[in-house]
């Protein structure tokens, strides 16, 4: 097989530059998620493949490319351990588009390098669909189209009128893809399910939980659901959002049962009051766990059931924003009758473990007298002695309850309610840990509530007589504005500070709570398009019943007449424009001349060699140039017309 040149001229000098910027603007959302040496060596080889071209160099020869290829291969293996999967994918994806760039000659390869780019921006919406997503998509296009327009430009087309016709396409699509939206049947399910990368955090909770062994807790702003109320929000002390329930303490960690479906978890639960409505949107989480605000009875969203401990779940995690709704009881009372086996696993502890906190805590049980009695006792405890709540506590150690309790005396909420719970079984109360939000912020905006990460929350449920299972929070002992007031409130009074917090300019303030209202309607009216509200949507258009059937024929009628209006406007844009009278009226004299006119002659060639040839006489020939030049070019085109129809008339 004959070698393939490896020498370059020059030629893609003036469009490669715009296919490069192409596949940076389609690899920028993939950064944040890349390894650094995939960017890095993206980087490199963009500038040395430009480099070549500048300088007419000699490009990498096969092997030097097949050993690339391989060896970032192999790295991109080593980095994620898989090449299946959006995260492995586009870093797949990603390099390899570094390395083409490196045995691009023609414009064949840069054709290929875009259809490249247009894959790594769809990509990109695998992982989410933010709100700034479409204006992406539309920028990014354009780049994408202006670069393959310019490597067919002509020598004096500009970069402007290429951005001007990809505009045009873009346009001209639009409306076809808004009608595919709209009317295409969609389903409850996917087609298919794309491996999402989960080497990320995306929730503030975990399986278990383990305040010995965490010296710093970092705020995540990052939203976790937010609420819509039907009526009035609650307070912030009254919305705990449920998630997961831990029995178990091995003396330093707390962990939870497998999610399993309690048979008669609901049945426990004697439901009192007022309900309270809401619609919850839960972004994706990774987990199984389902948030509700304490308790909740009904709910909307598809398989999900409640577990033994009263808590939601569901049997796939969630790996996609899904939107449900919930009615809730705040007043309640759970299982007022304890079982003995459930009585014996919620008082377990490790007695080789925390011996001062048992000591402590069987102390002031028998002083306190009575159940109810002991819990304020240790309640009053934290609130009376110096007890501090800090986002940055000391690490523990081994007994990490008795460090805690005795020595360095600050935590934050994991640690206090890890504490009480502790004191709890070692009194013979049964107790147990739930993890889920407190609070939450209310955007003035929207009129919905944010619940963020940093609003995760520990809290403790124990079990007394005539109260069934019955919540208790130690935090609001310590630090009661982290519950009045929620974590935004917190910041007020300049506790925030010595929380590690910062407080915000009322106008920043205002625009953070615009931008979330208006992700909050992307999510609600965009990415919240399923199959419920297309259904509604195509009722309130008038289609009755709507089925996959209807909507399809409606697709491709719609699709069809939009062709039509489309193919169109191009014709009128692009017709060839009628021929003038003048024009035609030149056609007559230059038949009636008996002489073909050369493609590329002017009329005063023409007229010199119809004058020449004498079929006509020169003065007749003359008459009918000169007329035609003045109505052609001149100022007076309707009189000059007139006299060339004159002249051309007397020709015999």
């Amino acid at each position: 097989m004959k070698a393939q040149p490896r020498g370059t001229d020059g030629s893609l000098l003036a469009s490669l530059p715009w296919t490069i910027g192409a596949l940076v603007v389609s690899l920028l959302p993939h950064i944040p998620f890349l390894a650094v040496w995939i960017t890095a060596a993206f980087v490199a080889c963009a500038i040395w493949r430009y480099t070549i071209e500048q300088r007419r160099r000699m490009l990498p020869s096969r092997w030097v490319r097949g050993g690339l290829a391989l060896l970032c291969f192999l790295g991109v293996l080593a980095t994620y351990s898989a090449i299946s999967g959006v995260g492995p994918g586009s870093a797949l994806l990603a390099i390899m588009a570094a390395l083409k760039l490196l045995e691009t000659r023609r414009r064949r390869d840069q054709f290929v390098l875009l259809f490249i780019s247009i894959f790594l921006v769809m990509s990109s919406l695998l992982r989410e669909q933010y709100l700034w997503s479409l204006p992406y998509l539309i920028i990014s296009t354009l780049v994408i189209l202006t670069a393959w327009l310019r490597m067919s430009a002509g020598k004096t087309e500009t970069a402007k009128q290429s951005f001007t016709t990809g505009s045009r396409l873009l346009l001209y699509a639009a409306p076809l893809a808004i009608v595919m939206w709209v009317f295409f049947p969609r389903l409850a399910s996917p087609f298919w399910s794309v491996p999402i990368d989960t080497s990320r955090a995306t929730s503030g909770l975990s399986d278990t939980m383990s305040p010995g062994d965490i010296s710093s807790l970092s705020m995540s702003d990052a939203v976790a659901f937010r609420v819509k109320f039907e009526g009035d929000i609650p307070e912030s002390r009254d919305r705990y959002w449920r998630g997961l329930v831990m029995t178990s303490f091995t003396g330093r960690t707390w962990e939870g049962p497998k999610p399993s479906n309690g048979l008669r978890a609901e049945e426990q639960i004697a439901f009192r009051g007022e309900p309270v409505r809401y619609q919850v949107t839960l972004e994706p989480t990774q987990q199984r766990w389902i948030f509700a605000m304490d308790m909740p009875r009904e709910w909307s969203l598809s398989r999900t059931d409640m577990g033994l401990q009263q808590q939601l779940y569901r049997t796939t995690p969630i790996e996609q924003r899904v939107a449900y709704e919930v009615v809730s009881y705040p007043n309640y009372v759970i299982q007022a009758q304890l079982p003995s086996r459930l009585r014996l696993s919620n008082t377990k502890i490790p007695l080789t473990s925390n011996q001062r906190t048992i000591n402590l805590a069987r102390e002031m049980r028998a002083a306190a007298g009575s159940d109810t009695a002991y819990v304020d006792a240790v309640l009053a405890k934290f609130h009376e002695e110096e007890y501090f709540y800090t986002l940055q506590p000391p690490a523990l150690g081994k007994d990490p309850v008795d460090r805690f309790l005795f020595d360095t005396k600050q935590g934050f909420c994991e640690h206090y309610a890890s504490a009480f719970a502790f004191m709890m079984r070692s009194a013979g109360i049964p107790s147990r840990i739930v993890l889920g939000y407190q609070g939450g912020e209310v955007n003035p905006v929207g009129g919905h509530l944010i619940v963020r990460q940093s609003d995760a929350h520990a809290w403790t449920e124990i079990w007394l007589e005539r109260y069934g299972w019955y919540r208790v929070d130690p935090t609001a002992a310590v630090a009661p504005e982290r519950i009045e007031l929620g974590v935004q409130g917190a910041t007020l009074d300049g506790i925030g500070a010595s929380w590690g917090f910062s407080s915000h300019s009322q106008f920043l303030q205002d625009l953070k709570m615009t931008w979330d209202a208006l992700d909050a309607k992307w999510n609600e009216w965009v990415l919240g398009y399923g199959p419920d509200n297309q259904k509604s949507f195509m009722e309130w258009l008038g289609m009755d019943d709507p089925n996959w059937r209807k909507m399809l024929l409606t697709l491709v009628i719609s699709v069809v007449f939009l062709i039509l209006l489309i193919s169109g406007l191009m014709m009128l844009r692009y017709r060839v424009p009628r021929k003038d009278p003048a024009y035609i009226l030149y056609r007559k004299f230059v038949a009636k001349t008996g002489l073909q006119q050369v493609v590329g002659e002017t009329p005063q060639d023409f007229a010199a060699r119809a004058a020449k040839d004498g079929r006509i006489s020169p003065v007749a020939v003359g008459a009918v140039t000169l007329a035609y030049l003045d109505a052609r070019y001149g100022a007076e085109k309707a009189s000059s017309e007139e006299k060339l129809r004159t002249a051309v008339a007397a020709l015999s």
